[in-house]
């Protein structure tokens, strides 16, 4: 087996790569950074998330294990005094894991041209400055005209990013399909919106058409922003769950509420 251990560079977390590649060495384990078959992010949610999209274009063979070095993190199984059980268990690999769905966000430019990416959590749309105006279609049918400050469109498991902190519901995973919320919408007798995040299933797409051509922020697990360039606005997004997935290596398996748990009410047992 080949595993790569991707860090975040702080202090504890480079104490604790030290410690997994001296254990790593003392096995048949072969340190891969280039072409893993598991991925050990050290750090919290956010270096799993950026160890997700270095890693993108290998997901369907490649199995994550979050590693937790600071604050609590979601996605993180592992503490940072555990490392010598988690060397056992991959010695002990078997090829299990968990999957979660990932979002497809497809970029249209009024140049003609396109982009593509792929979110774990989830991806927002803002105007940098002034109003967002721009026309929801749900599965080619147009829904309403939003006008406000931007949207999040997030994944089940992304529900409880962003999404939740602008007032959208925490989905289970095992409810496959895409939330969007609003983000200060306009609502007054003039201009109206549905007001409420609204889910679809994972055989619905949305399609934001924008209504102007000034310049909008396009992010992906907040770590991309597109259509700054002034000579390329942003004409168009659709938003669909991906045929792609991402594994987790479930040496352990945390459910899901477990986590919403522990993350937001502080463990109620």
């Amino acid at each position: 087996m080949r595993v790569a251990v991707y860090s975040n560079h702080t202090d504890d977390s480079n104490r604790v790569t030290k410690r997994i590649n001296q254990l790593l060495e003392q096995t048949d384990i072969i340190i891969d950074d280039v072409s893993p078959d598991v991925v050990l992010s050290v750090g919290g949610d956010g270096t799993l998330l950026s160890a997700f999209h270095h890693y993108r274009n290998q997901l369907s063979h490649v199995r994550f294990v979050g590693i937790h070095t600071g604050h609590l993190g979601f996605y993180t199984d592992w503490r940072d005094f555990e490392v010598d059980q988690l060397v056992d268990s991959l010695k002990q690999d078997n090829g299990q894991r968990v999957s979660y769905p990932l979002m497809d966000v497809d970029i249209k430019y009024t140049d003609g041209s396109q982009e593509h990416f792929v979110a774990l959590n989830e991806s927002t749309i803002k105007k940098i400055e002034n109003t967002m105006v721009c026309d929801i279609y749900i599965k080619g049918q147009l829904f309403e005209r939003f006008r406000g400050d931007g949207l999040c469109i997030s994944t089940p498991t992304g529900s409880t990013g962003y999404n939740k902190s602008i007032g959208g519901a925490v989905i289970d995973p095992s409810l496959v399909g895409l939330q969007l919320s609003e983000i200060a919408s306009i609502n007054n007798r003039v201009f109206r919106t549905l007001g409420s995040p609204i889910i679809v299933g994972k055989d619905q797409y949305l399609d934001l058409e924008l209504r102007t051509e000034d310049r909008l922020i396009v992010s992906c697990d907040q770590f991309q922003a597109h259509g700054l360039d002034e000579q390329r606005a942003i004409a168009s997004v659709r938003y669909q769950i991906s045929m792609n997935e991402i594994y987790f290596a479930r040496y352990r398996h945390t459910n899901f509420w477990e986590r919403v748990d522990e993350a937001f009410i502080g463990g109620s047992k």
